[in-house]
């Protein structure tokens, strides 16, 4: 479900760093974070859209979130913009 809203939104943002700018910018509609990335990875996104209280979605694999935004290697997250 998740890889679908991914592939389809018009305009997303792809990796932590920029997913957690977005966030505190308060650009974000949603939070798409994948469950096989490292802890270490994706901790500050998922705080950071918990404390901004954005939507988020785990999604269980790197690989196919990053097919999802169109690149050729996986994402750990991704930010639907509003």
């Amino acid at each position: 479900m998740s890889y679908e809203k991914v592939s389809q939104a018009h305009k997303i943002i792809v990796g932590t760093k920029q997913s957690v700018k977005a966030l505190m910018n308060n650009e974000v509609k949603e939070i798409i974070v994948a469950e096989d990335a490292e802890e270490r990875i994706t901790e500050k996104v998922i705080q950071t859209a918990e404390e901004k209280q954005v939507p988020l979605a785990k999604v269980s694999s790197m690989k196919m979130l990053g097919k999802a935004c169109g690149i050729e290697v996986g994402a750990a997250a991704v930010a639907i913009i509003q």
